[in-house]
């Protein structure tokens, strides 16, 4: 299954249908403290990135939305130091994508991006937040924290390449921060974001 059958089936469309919780960007924090248990129990430090999925609408309104998500990104660059950049994919989805080495910083901005959204009334086209992590023993091996909007919960993904996952390490993710964040208890909702490369990041 494509980026673009996931985010359509899951993230989306089907998602909607099974709706558990409004986008509440609230839940995000919840990732400040993940970091420090990925890192000290399971041994996989942040990559220095994460990122914010969201569908468009074309309209004016929605773009003056974007522009005020820009305009605060913007002002907390100069406060922390975070990067961001704007990508679209293949599939005509949006990525906000953060860098810092701070995960205390990428929490936050991309908790202001999705809270803006949702101000201005746009929660809705919010798919999904990624936080990125790395094998301390092994730099190209990658695990992810993936929140859904339309669940309103985090599950774990851990790509082996483009198309193959590690249901593994998935499992043992879930076994330690489960609790610690509000973990997809389906796991038919445990849908993946396949990198583009062997070694790349769902965001691209």
């Amino acid at each position: 299954m494509g980026i673009l059958d996931t985010l359509r089936s899951v993230l989306g469309s089907r998602a909607e249908t099974d709706a558990v919780s409004d986008a509440d960007p609230e839940d995000l924090f919840g990732m400040s403290t993940a970091y420090v248990t990925m890192e000290a129990d399971l041994g996989f430090r942040s990559v220095g990135e994460a990122a914010l999925c969201f569908s468009s609408v074309d309209s004016t309104d929605f773009a003056e939305a974007v522009d005020a998500v820009e305009a605060i990104l913007d002002a907390g660059e100069e406060e922390t130091g975070t990067d961001f950049r704007r990508h679209e994919d293949d599939h005509g989805y949006h990525w906000v994508v953060l860098a810092d080495d701070d995960p205390e910083d990428l929490v936050t901005s991309v908790h202001f991006a999705a809270d803006e959204f949702v101000e201005r009334g746009y929660g809705s086209r919010l798919l999904a937040a990624v936080f990125g992590f790395a094998d301390e023993r092994d730099s190209d091996r990658h695990a992810y924290w993936i929140y859904s909007f339309r669940r309103g919960a985090y599950y774990p993904f851990a790509p082996t390449g483009t198309s193959s996952r590690d249901n593994k390490i998935e499992f043992k993710l879930e076994s330690v921060l489960d609790g610690e964040l509000g973990v997809e208890s389906d796991k038919d909702y445990w849908y993946p974001l396949w990198p583009d490369s062997p070694n790349g990041h769902p965001w691209g």
